[in-house]
Order: C-alpha cells, then sequence, then structure tokens
C-alpha cells in the first residue's frame, strides 16, 4: 500500500481518480474530474463477491478513464486501527493485487457523518439521504483527498 505522496508522484496532470467507501453491505464509489478538483457521488454497489468487486471497478476504471484509487481508511477517532479498518486493508490489497493502478488508504474518520450533515445542510430529505450516504461518503473521502493532494 503506498502512501499518499508516493500515490501523488504516479499521478499524471490529467486523470480521473475513484474514491471508495467500502461498507460490508455496500460500497460507495466516487469520481473526481481530470484537474482533481471536485468529488462527485457516482454510484453504489451492493457488495456481493470480491471477484464481481474486481470487475465493477475494472469497469468503472475502463469505462472513466481513472488513474488511481482513494479508499476510506476508517481509523478510530485516536487514530488506531479497528476491525473494520483491518477489514478495509484487506479488501484493498486483493484490489491491489488484482488492479493495475495506485491505490491509496485516506483517513475517513468523520466522512460518512460529514457526509449526511452535508446533505442535510443541502435540505435532502432522509430516505433519499440514505440512499445516497455511501456515495456520498465516497464523494467526501475523495474529496479529502484530492484537496490535500492539490495542496
Amino acid at each position: 500500500m503506498m502512501t499518499l505522496d508516493e500515490f501523488k508522484k504516479k499521478q499524471s496532470d490529467k486523470s480521473r481518480l475513484l474514491g471508495l467507501d467500502l461498507g460490508s453491505k455496500r460500497i460507495g464509489v466516487s469520481i473526481c474530474d481530470e484537474k482533481q478538483i471536485i468529488a462527485t457521488p457516482f454510484k453504489t454497489i451492493v457488495r456481493s463477491s470480491a471477484d464481481e468487486l474486481i470487475n465493477e471497478i475494472r469497469n468503472l476504471i475502463n469505462e472513466n478513464n481513472i488513474k488511481g484509487i482513494i479508499v476510506g481508511n476508517p481509523l478510530n477517532m485516536d487514530g488506531s486501527s479497528g476491525r473494520s479498518a483491518q477489514s478495509i486493508k484487506d479488501t484493498t490489497n486483493y484490489i491491489e493485487n488484482n488492479i493495475d493502478i495506485p491505490i491509496c488508504l485516506w483517513d475517513e474518520r468523520l466522512s460518512t457523518v460529514g457526509a449526511f450533515n452535508l446533505s442535510s445542510q443541502l435540505d435532502v430529505n432522509v430516505s433519499k439521504r440514505e440512499k445516497k450516504i455511501d456515495e456520498n461518503a465516497a464523494a467526501f473521502i475523495l474529496q479529502g483527498a484530492i484537496d490535500f493532494l492539490n495542496n
């Protein structure tokens, strides 16, 4: 797994990135523009087999000219890794071993909370908000990472 600095060195000027919020049941997906300025919620994948996930990611990469993947890393508030962080690492390693583009973990503490609060400020109704929560969380993760990469 590479650091964000290593990840940045592997990126070209015009490359879109994929943001993933790996949940146990659903995976939120976001994509940023070529200039890596805005992350947009893209879709939610219902989690099934690991191979189906790889195929889905490959399709997203090919259809959207993706050059890197940012995966939300759910650290505990004190910065330590819990069970969910280990599960994310395992899944991310599996993706990394099967897909040939740079992948990086991004500290996602507060992303789901942040995405939910952001959508509540935008006055989106709750049932709609919950349907989009995974892809919004993925966009929140990706936005945090690209803001960091751009500074």
